[in-house]
């Protein structure tokens, strides 16, 4: 590990940052431009004492888990990633079949809606970062682990998940995130996480192996969604989908058209979180 080359780095890229690229207030009293040690810790998951150490040339080691939250926290981008993970004396990620380090530009987007459900999707379906409105809308998808952090995964093997939807549109939804993971089997090859999950549904779900046989590609996305939640019951939004094709990440972004009732009931979303 340089110690002094990685302290330089984290704090030039640190300084670089500014509040409203993270979704943070820059405040009347901020004298100097550029994020504070506490709040990088802050996005990191860390402890400020843990980061500030680091920085200061006398941390431990950071591990690989380490390392990738202060990627995430600093949202670097996959070259600044692999930098960081050279010369803190790691080998870099793999980036093939890998699909859940962010996008930065994806991430500042993000950092910007935060009273907007909105959420970013892997080509597995994945739920990588949600706003709190998105949280309060479809509930949290940091909770799963496994297979189970595919959406495909839930709907094949988790009745619940499909709760989310009216009984109607079940079909529809389900054609969706099949062809979805087909996308990401062919591009991915026979040794990749999808590969995998495919093979785990195969194994589990008949109506998954009727699905598949039907190699449809082409419902990959739908942009009006109903959405049935336990308090506010039926939302009818709109879904915009904006694709990242190098990270194969889509941020999903869910509206509804101003005057109407779920327009109203969007804006109550806080209060039922």
């Amino acid at each position: 590990m340089d110690r002094a080359q990685l302290a330089d780095f984290l704090r030039t890229r640190r300084e670089a940052l500014q509040p409203e690229d993270v979704g943070l207030p820059r405040g009347a009293r901020r004298r100097t431009g550029g994020l504070r040690r506490e709040e990088v810790a802050a996005l990191c998951g860390m402890s400020a004492d843990y980061y500030s150490r680091i920085e200061q040339q006398r941390g431990p080691h950071p591990s690989e888990q380490m390392l990738a939250a202060i990627a995430r926290g600093l949202h670097l981008s996959l070259d600044e990633r692999d930098h960081l993970f050279r010369i803190a004396g790691h080998a870099t990620p793999q980036r093939v079949h890998r699909a859940d380090h962010l996008n930065p530009g994806m991430m500042r987007i993000l950092d910007r809606l935060e009273d907007t459900p909105a959420q970013v999707m892997s080509g597995l379906g994945e739920t990588l970062r949600q706003t709190r409105s998105c949280i309060a809308l479809l509930g949290d998808d940091s909770r799963w682990t496994g297979m189970a952090r595919s959406m495909v995964y839930r709907w094949y093997t988790e009745p619940e998940s499909r709760l989310i939807y009216p009984e109607e549109d079940h079909p529809e939804h389900g054609r969706v995130f099949t062809a979805q993971l087909r996308i990401a089997y062919a591009r991915d090859g026979l040794n990749s996480r999808a590969a995998a999950v495919v093979d785990a549904l195969r194994a589990v779900s008949p109506e998954f192996i009727a699905v598949w046989a039907e190699h449809d590609v082409t419902s990959l996305h739908t942009d009006q969604k109903r959405i049935s939640h336990p308090q506010l019951g039926l939302l009818e939004l709109h879904c915009q989908t904006l694709v990242d094709p190098d990270q194969s990440q889509a941020l999903l972004v869910f509206t509804a058209v101003p005057g109407t009732e779920s327009y109203e009931k969007l804006q109550l979303l806080s209060a039922v979180a």
